[in-house]
């Protein structure tokens, strides 16, 4: 299942309302809120390419599964260019989820991955140079060029781009600059304000990041409120 889900996470009631800036990641979710230990809404969202504002009502609870891109083909069946930066909502009884124990995450985990296993075992055969593709790309945190991608996978640049174009909504070298741009935020988090990864310099360090995040690393790192939900989870002690 890690070819196709990075993470299981819970956002449990903060006990009053917040407001954070959600940061791109290179994966997308499919979230349950749940009100009064019971589903009121699920909803699944497109990949974020900019920051996206969200607002959490104090007696919510979230419970989130983060996908890598290739489960939309695979597990969804289906593009999701048009979610791109926007969320739809979905049937509350998929993936069986509506009978779910939301009261213990350990077997909600337990059940769900059950669930996406027997459809995967009975879905479509799986493409290997697909699942290559994006093993490389995670692994390397975009730091591969894409036509070394293109030899290590025997898949043409242009047909990869296509691909992205058709399925997500944007370019493979779009998305490698976004996984790197995330890769950052621990370092950014705990105040290394210089690059980490395959950037030119600091001045196109700063450039990308906050043509991904709309922010500097100062700003990010700074993280006022803990607007930056995701880098105030990177801290070290």
């Amino acid at each position: 299942m890690s070819h196709f889900i990075k993470c299981f996470w819970e956002l449990d009631k903060p006990g009053k309302d917040v407001d954070y800036t959600i940061l791109p990641d290179g994966h997308f979710d499919l979230i349950l809120e749940i009100r009064h230990r019971e589903l009121s809404n699920i909803f699944l969202t497109g990949v974020w390419t900019k920051p996206i504002h969200v607002h959490i009502d104090k007696d919510v609870q979230l419970i989130g599964i983060r996908f890598k891109l290739i489960a939309a083909e695979y597990i969804f069946k289906q593009s999701i260019k048009n979610m791109l930066n926007s969320t739809i909502d979905l049937q509350r009884n998929l993936f069986a989820v509506k009978n779910l124990p939301f009261d213990d995450f350990d077997l909600f985990t337990d059940y769900f991955l059950e669930s996406i296993n027997y459809g995967l075992k009975n879905g479509n055969e799986l493409d290997d140079r697909k699942l290559k593709l994006f093993e490389l790309l995670y692994e390397n945190k975009g730091n591969l060029r894409v036509s070394e991608l293109a030899g290590r996978v025997f898949w043409s640049s242009r047909q990869m781009n296509r691909y992205f174009n058709q399925q997500f909504g944007f370019s493979l070298k779009t998305f490698s600059n976004i996984l790197k741009c995330n890769s950052s935020f621990h370092e950014i988090a705990n105040g290394r304000l210089f690059p980490q990864q395959d950037y030119f310099d600091q001045a196109h360090f700063i450039k990308e990041i906050k043509k991904y995040t709309g922010s500097t690393p100062k700003e990010l790192h700074k993280n006022e409120n803990d607007r930056f939900l995701q880098l105030s989870t990177l801290m070290t002690s």
